[in-house]
Parts: structure tokens; sequence; C-alpha cells
């Protein structure tokens, strides 16, 4: 019986692990207590040990934090978004979210006992994160009502600590919307989303199309805003639509080229243009998102038309140099290349290019006779021209390519 209930306390508070989620009793000086605290670790955390993390704290993770994870999965999945590591912060064991997240309704601002819990967040669970995870330098704060207004305050500091901010039916504070006016003045990228509807009470939702008002005429660029009107449903199912809207919205610059990104932003640039609009593309990623990642080759697709259409070809071969640093054991870098000696009408070095990416091909790859194509093809220009100066060991060359080739 005494083994039984040890496995029970280990289980229940040691901080178990199932499908990268696990339990964590985190002791606060600050608040002179503890506090549950439930994590998701992606899958790949444990392999991939190079990799950092954006992550998300999610205030209300009794019933916000499985809903994240569960989104943050999808849009990975779907490279919507990148990995990230979850902290969800209970407060709903004994109502602690209405003295964790009170404030003072005089001046709308946190009060004695809700500056503490500002602390918490801010002095001891971000730094504990960071020091025992590989966290990126991108953080979402999420909240509910009351936890959604609280995390306003960290945006009102001089320096945001976090990067976005999902306001799920907020509870705003008393004049909220003048205070968010110093949105602003924000210098870098910050992603901010909330959602209202007629469910709510008539206090909290003109608070909230207060807020939106304000938000709607703000000009500046780096401030990132989106609001849902959710009224055609309930005030439960609108947090399963709020968070995966909020989701794509803070990480749209991560996401593949759209077909409404390249209509309305790439379609009408040169080839060169386009080629630094790709590359400057996963320069903010990287910089926003701490990725590291690589041009997507679909991405590489998306702009070839306007590379191979436009003047003449005559960047395929820097888009095809581009390439090869990107994904140097494809043979893709090496078409695009030969494509454009072949335009020049310079056989020899096109033959050479696509020779060498035929050579990547593996024997049993269903395009290796599709991409052969293009070196009987070259053959076949050459055979063709009246005028030639082909020395008579380039001939034997030639004739010999197809079996040199497929051995």
């Amino acid at each position: 019986m005494k083994k039984i209930l040890f496995l029970l306390l280990f289980i229940s508070f040691s901080g178990y692990a199932q499908d990268n989620v696990f339990y964590k009793n985190f002791k606060s000086d600050i608040l002179n207590s503890e506090r549950t605290l439930k994590i998701f670790l992606p899958k790949s955390y444990e392999t991939e040990t190079d990799r950092t993390y954006p992550i998300a704290i999610v205030f209300d993770a009794e019933y916000l934090f499985d809903i994240y994870v569960a989104n943050s999965k999808l849009f990975a999945l779907r490279d919507k978004a990148p990995e990230q590591i979850v902290i969800g912060v209970f407060q709903n064991q004994n109502k602690e979210r209405y003295t964790d997240c009170g404030y003072d309704r005089n001046t709308g601002f946190p009060d004695e006992v809700s500056s503490k819990f500002y602390g918490f967040i801010k002095n001891e669970l971000l730094q504990y994160v960071d020091m025992n995870y590989r966290t990126s330098v991108f953080r979402t704060v999420v909240g509910n009502t009351i936890t959604a207004n609280f995390t306003n305050y960290f945006l009102l500091e001089d320096y945001s600590i976090f990067n976005a901010y999902i306001n799920i039916n907020p509870s705003y504070a008393p004049r909220m919307d003048k205070k968010l006016q110093a949105t602003r003045e924000v210098e870098n990228d910050l992603f901010y989303y909330v959602c209202g509807g007629e469910f709510n009470p008539p206090k909290r939702r003109n608070s909230i199309n207060e807020v939106n008002a304000i938000l709607q005429k703000n000009t500046n660029d780096r401030f990132k805003y989106k609001y849902n009107d959710f009224s055609f449903t309930t005030k439960t199912a609108s947090i399963g639509q709020a968070i995966p809207s909020a989701m794509g919205h803070v990480f749209s610059l991560f996401a593949a080229i759209s077909k409404k990104e390249f209509d309305e932003e790439i379609s009408l640039l040169t080839p060169l243009e386009a080629i630094k609009y790709l590359e400057k593309k996963y320069i903010e990623i990287d910089y926003l998102y701490s990725s590291n990642l690589k041009i997507r080759e679909t991405d590489i697709y998306k702009i070839e038309p306007i590379i191979i259409d436009k003047e003449n070809g005559d960047y395929l071969e820097e888009f095809g140099k581009m390439i090869l640093r990107l994904y140097p054991e494809s043979p893709t870098g090496d078409y695009y290349i030969g494509l454009y000696y072949e335009t020049g009408y310079d056989y020899k070095r096109a033959l050479k290019h696509y020779k060498n990416g035929y050579a990547k091909i593996h024997n049993d790859n269903d395009n290796a006779d599709a991409y052969y194509s293009n070196i009987e093809r070259i053959l076949e220009k050459r055979a063709a021209e009246k005028s030639t100066n082909f020395t008579e060991e380039e001939l034997n060359e030639d004739e010999n390519i197809d079996e040199e080739n497929k051995n």
C-alpha cells in the first residue's frame, strides 16, 4: 500500500513525462508559495540538440494549455510556425487568477498582490525557463478575460519582454485603451491579437471595442495587429477559434510564401528583386524567430516563373548558385545554371552542369529520366549546329555521353 501511495504522489507532484508534457511544482520566493506548471517540449527537442525554440507562457493552463499545444503541433507540422516550448501556469485550483491578475480600480494597474505575480513571471519563471531550456528570443504570452488583461502590463514596460500578445475576450482594466496608445512607439516587430463577441458582458464588450478602435488606428508597421469578432459563436467556442487564428497571425512571417503574398509582394518584381526578397524573408525569419531555417524549396519554385520569364532569363545563373549554396546535394541548382547557359547557346557549359546535376540523382529516382532529357536535348542541339568547331574527341564524347552517365 505504501508503494502504491508513493507512486501516486510521484506521478502527481514530481513531474512525469508523457507525450513530451510534464508537470512541475515551482517554488516561488516572490510569491512565497509553490505554483504548478505544465510544460510541453517538442519531440525534436531531445534529438536536435543545437536548436533553440520560441516559448509561449500560457495563463489559465488548466484549459488553455492543451488547446495551445495542440495548435502549436499542428502549425509546426504544416510548416506554418516553428516548434515551440509551451509553459502553462495553473491559476484555477483556488481561483488564484483573480488575485494573480487583479488591478487597482482607480489606476488600472496591478495592485499589491498581482504585482508580486508580475514579478514571479518576469524575474523567476522566465529566467528559470531560459536557464533550463534551449530558448530563442521570441516569446508569446496568452491569457483569457482577466488573465488576458494582465498580459498587457508587460507590454506597457519601456521594453516588452514578450514579442506576441494573445488576448482572448479580455476583461480590460479601466482606461486600457489609452494605455495601449504607447504601442505606436514600438521599434521592434510586435504581434498583438484580440478577440471579442456579443456573448461578452456589455462592460467587457465596450472596453474591447474601445481598445480595438485605438489599435486599428496604429500606423506603426512594426505593430502587427489583428482583431476577430466571434459574435456568431459562444464564449467557450471562441477560445478554440481564437488560438489558431492568433497563432496564424503571430507566425505569419514564418510561413511559406502564400498565393496572396506572391500576388501582392512578389509578382511584379524583377528577377533580381525577387531573389533579394526571398533572401531577405528568411533573414527576417531567422532574426525574429531564431529558427535558422533554410529557404524552403517550395518558395524557390514559387519565384521560378519570374526568374525564367523576365529579362531573358539573365538571372538564372545567380538563382542556381543561390540554390547550390543552400542545397548542394540537390540537382536543382545545376539545372538552373545549365538552363542559363543553354538559353545563351553555350551548350558545352550547359552540358557540364546538366551532367553535374544528373550525377546527384539516384537511379531509383522517378525524376531521373526526366532530368536526363536535358542532357539529350543539349546533345541534339550540338549535333544540329551547322557550323561547328568540334574536335573528333568532342564528337566521340557526345556519342558516348549516354552510356557514360547511365553507368
